[in-house]
């Protein structure tokens, strides 16, 4: 099996070119990481007139923003029974209703900075791998319908193939208000968009070290990077995945999650239309999913958690070689088909499985996307830009507890994620 380990997306796209010159000595905000939060909050703030600096360790959209799916989806991670019991019912009903507003942000900025990036609301299908997971899908459903002013509706088996072209699964679920987009074309056009606006940029700035200063009683922090020293009256982090020690307190409360994806060759018009005969965003019910697309050029993107560490030469391959394989699963008639590509990326997830955006010893952030990422981290960039400019916080992640590890038992290397691998693997055979 030959295939090129590289991102597909980024052969789609030319990344725009980062601020010239050297860092400035003194900015209102400083935003560490240049994907889809940062640049965010970059574009919201800079239109408000702050003196922004974006301190990106690579280049523009590096991370998962460029890595992903391309999929724009309502809900969570957590599903919304779940979110009742923890949080009660109205704050669960702010959470998805956040959710939803943050499709209609993307929607938004992609026809304000007329970002050419395949935007569509083509909905997502959820399919049911087992006859049990199918036959719970009638309680969210009800309860979404119900409680939170959306509607999702439940496809049978018997109907399955209007929307999609595999005879595996048990029945699903469709709503229709998510999207799909081309990510490394939206993370560049956010990228051109905040640069506009007025923010600085500036790519191979890692920052090293963060510390709290004050001059004439005004509080502040020095920023420590790779190109030199910035002094910022706020720092915003927004790193997700790549947090690393520079904020050690953040650290300590994400997982760092490989995530996996291969592509395969552009398929006729009417093979593509056999497997997605809506262009739907599709993922399976398993806590160890896989989650699969038609690109424009009608390739399929398949993707999963082949391997729960972060991305390497080998564990590029390795997935590729296990995606292709739960590939012909779902769709045999790819058995023949060649692959173009594979690559990997991180993903961030918090140990409650939640997105968490505020403070944390005087410095802001917004992570935990599990996921869920390419609409949330832009809507929560905007709103921390939002809070810092002295606007209303109607962040409704701001106030719930953000859990590290239990016992302390963790300083940011993920070394239980084989555990947790076997353990999903084991929950999905079981459930």
């Amino acid at each position: 099996m030959t295939f090129r380990q590289s991102n597909y997306w980024l052969d789609t796209v030319m990344l725009p070119a980062a601020t010239p010159g050297d860092l400035p000595s003194r900015v209102d905000v400083a935003i560490v990481g240049a994907g889809f939060t940062g640049l965010s909050a970059a574009r919201t703030l800079a239109k408000r007139g702050a003196k922004v600096a974006v301190l990106e360790a690579n280049t523009i959209g590096w991370g998962a923003s460029s890595r992903n799916g391309g999929m724009v989806l309502t809900g969570m991670k957590l599903d919304v029974e779940t979110l009742a019991a923890r949080y009660g019912m109205e704050a669960a009903k702010r959470m998805y209703a956040a959710s939803l507003a943050s499709i209609a942000v993307v929607e938004q900025i992609v026809r304000e900075e007329q970002i050419a990036c395949d935007f569509s609301r083509s909905g997502h299908l959820e399919v049911a791998c087992k006859q049990s997971h199918f036959d719970a899908y009638a309680r969210p459903v009800e309860l979404i319908g119900r409680e939170f002013n959306h509607q999702i509706r439940v496809v049978s088996r018997q109907e399955l193939r209007s929307e999609i072209g595999s005879d595996i699964y048990f029945g699903g679920m469709v709503d229709d208000l998510s999207a799909g987009l081309n990510p490394a074309r939206y993370v560049a056009g956010l990228g051109r968009a905040a640069l506009a606006a007025g923010a600085g940029v500036f790519e191979n700035a890692r920052v090293q070290r963060i510390k709290r200063t004050s001059e004439g009683g005004n509080s502040g922090f020095i920023l420590d990077t790779s190109r030199g020293r910035v002094l910022a009256e706020n720092v915003f982090i927004a790193t997700s995945g790549y947090t690393s020690s520079a904020t050690p307190a953040l650290q300590k409360r994400i997982i760092p999650i490989g995530s996996f994806i291969i592509a395969t060759e552009p398929l006729s018009d009417a093979l593509a239309q056999e497997l997605s005969p809506r262009n739907r965003m599709i993922f399976d019910s398993k806590h160890y999913l896989y989650y699969y697309r038609l690109t424009p050029d009608n390739r399929v993107l398949f993707g999963g958690r082949a391997a729960f560490f972060p991305e390497t030469a080998n564990t590029i391959r390795r997935s590729a070689e296990l995606l292709r394989r739960g590939m012909i699963e779902v769709y045999p008639q790819l058995r023949d088909s060649k692959l173009d590509y594979a690559w990997g990326g991180t993903l961030d997830f918090c140990f409650d499985t939640m997105p968490h955006a505020g403070q944390m010893d005087g410095i802001y952030y917004a992570v935990g996307y599990a996921g869920h990422g390419v609409a949330m981290a832009t809507y929560l960039g905007a709103k921390i830009a939002e809070q810092i400019s002295g606007g209303r916080s109607d962040n409704p992640y701001e106030d719930i507890p953000f859990p590290g590890a239990p016992l302390g038992l963790y300083n940011g290397w993920p070394w239980f994620l084989p555990f947790a691998g076997a353990y999903y693997k084991v929950l999905d055979w079981v459930s």
